[in-house]
């Protein structure tokens, strides 16, 4: 009852902490906000849809809150540009970090993470298309570049778990050099449009450093709901993957269907990579080191662990992106960049202490 009590603490101290870091990273920007403010626009908005929904316009259940004292430029950064900005970063955090702590569970790999099947590649290669094409259309909140970036990530997915399947089974190590080979393929593919589409270089480069400052509702809503239903689905999988874990003869010994589980597992949380790399461009490290620093925090139960690790990958992100806007004045720069710096030296870490004792 005491470890219950003990992880329902540490879920409301991790929730308490993203919050607050979304209302300050609110404030933060080329146009500084009030803290106030801020909570008003934001406690305004809260009862505006509490009311819609509840009472469906036909009883008013108290007054909105004001913002008359609020300049309306402040209501408008803060409702479009940075609140979608900060919840869909936060979102593509959490996706990351859950498929990074379940890749890792069933890879049975302290280092694998959301773009060990070649997501990453395989999204890089069909946004470089999309931005090469220059086509303008638009399918459910997302752009030409968005949509063959998905196109890109789910087909080479699809790829690599054929070239690593043997029979019914999959080998790991097969899924991981198949990855590897892929994505070495895709990046000379890249390589080549960048070499004869000078003009689209920027733009290229742009994408695959990822960036926030598109973001919109419509992204937030596309993420949203794929996002609740892995979450349910992977923790569902939590016990099969701790079994995994401890070996596989041990899982199917207790009546777990090892190959069945993987995947399920690789499936959904390749889905729900490709969605999160197609709206945000490629963002590295995130599922690499959040699993590891909250596994310190709750241990390798996946059923604590991939919700805790949900929650990190949030904050981590958000607090990525806003260095990102706001380290510089009147310059983004791409979120990638910032992960990169601090999860580099992670690695590098993570690979000398692998050398020494096996992980996981």
């Amino acid at each position: 009852m005491d470890r219950k009590r003990g992880f329902f603490l540490k879920i409301i101290s991790i929730t308490t902490v993203l919050f607050l870091l979304m209302i300050f990273a609110t404030t933060v920007g080329s146009v500084k906000v009030l803290i106030r403010d801020t909570v008003s626009i934001i406690a305004s908005e809260i009862v505006y849809i509490a009311e819609s929904i509840v009472t469906r316009d036909e009883v008013y259940i108290g007054e909105r809150v004001s913002l008359d004292n609020v300049r309306k430029q402040h209501i408008f950064i803060v409702k479009n540009i940075r609140l979608p900005r900060i919840v869909l970063a936060s979102l593509v955090g959490a996706v990351l970090a859950l498929v990074g702590t379940s890749y890792q569970a069933i890879f049975k790999n302290p280092m694998a993470d959301p773009f060990v099947m070649g997501v990453s590649s395989g999204a890089a290669f069909g946004a470089t298309l999309g931005i090469v094409l220059g086509l303008n259309v638009g399918v459910f909140a997302m752009g030409t570049t968005a949509i063959l970036a998905f196109i890109g990530a789910l087909l080479t997915t699809a790829i690599v778990y054929n070239l690593a399947r043997v029979g019914n089974k999959i080998s790991t190590t097969s899924i991981l050099l198949a990855g590897i080979v892929m994505s070495s393929l895709l990046s000379a593919g890249i390589s080549l449009m960048m070499i004869f589409n000078q003009d689209d270089l920027s733009k290229i480069v742009g994408w695959t450093m990822g960036s926030f400052n598109a973001a919109n509702w419509d992204q937030v809503a596309l993420l949203l709901v794929p996002t609740l239903i892995g979450l349910v689905v992977l923790v569902a999988l939590s016990r099969e993957m701790n079994a995994i874990v401890l070996g596989e003869e041990s899982a199917q010994n207790i009546g777990v269907n090892v190959e069945i589980v993987k995947k399920i597992i690789i499936v959904v949380a390749s889905l729900l990579a490709a969605i999160a790399v197609s709206v945000s461009g490629i963002i590295g490290f995130v599922g690499l080191m959040v699993p590891h620093l909250f596994r310190l925090i709750v241990g390798s139960n996946h059923k604590k662990l991939l919700p805790v690790s949900v929650l990190g990958g949030a904050i981590f992100l958000l607090i990525c992106d806003t260095i990102a806007r706001s380290a510089l004045e009147g310059m983004d720069i791409p979120v990638g960049i910032i992960t990169s710096i601090i999860g580099g030296p992670y690695f590098l870490y993570l690979l000398k202490k692998t050398r020494k004792n096996k992980l996981i």
